[in-house]
């Protein structure tokens, strides 16, 4: 059992170990936005260097304290997914699933290494910040550009605004999203088990 808590975890230290890896390349060679942009597979997959200053998608909290708020209570999911992991691994779940839920732990992490760190390592804290330690900006680079341009007129609230369809991205981002989306497909196959001693235990009730 030992063993393979070891091995579950070490997958979460490896993303973190990636993640950080890159956002280091990232840090140290490339020049932010449009000038040290790089093409990949044509203008649709890139590598754009830009820090986030809040949570998904650019999105913050708007006070003074929201970032450090947020910061915190990635710390506490952090906590609670580690336990839950190491709970999964303890009663035998599905190891798919165990693996979805060390890469959803490593990609936590490693965007929390940022928000914690970033502020003081890097000085990329936003100028209004109260503090540099917690208010360190998550670095993206990976750009797949589905469509960009200016929305039409007609769309209420959004017309005539200027949006790329697909946001920038980092490791951590990818093995989270990538994490869910298996579990969203392979759910069937993860919880087999559960509902099978659901199952027999409602047979059992009955019989």
């Amino acid at each position: 059992m030992k063993n393979q808590i070891v091995k579950y975890f070490l997958i979460s230290v490896l993303i973190i170990l990636i993640d950080q890896a890159v956002k280091l390349l990232v840090y140290y060679n490339m020049d932010m936005g449009t000038k040290g942009q790089i093409l990949i597979f044509g203008d649709w997959f890139k590598l754009h260097y830009l820090t986030n200053p809040g949570m998904a998608f650019g999105m913050k909290l708007n006070f003074e304290y929201g970032k450090l708020i947020l910061t915190v209570f990635r710390i506490g999911a952090m906590i609670a997914i580690g336990y839950y992991l190491y709970t999964l691994i303890k009663s035998r779940a599905n190891s798919g699933f165990l693996v979805c839920i060390a890469l959803i732990l490593g990609g936590a992490i490693g965007n929390l290494v940022d928000s914690i760190f970033y502020g003081i390592w890097f000085d990329n804290a936003p100028y209004d910040a109260p503090s540099a330690w917690f208010h360190g900006q998550v670095i993206d680079m990976f750009y797949i550009d589905i469509w960009e341009g200016y929305l039409p007129d007609w769309i209420p609230g959004l017309g005539g605004d200027y949006m790329a369809l697909w946001p920038v991205f980092n490791i951590a981002d990818a093995a989270i999203f990538v994490a869910i989306c298996f579990i969203i497909i392979f759910q069937k196959r993860y919880f087999k088990k559960e509902e099978e001693v659901n199952t027999n235990e409602f047979e059992t009730q009955h019989s």
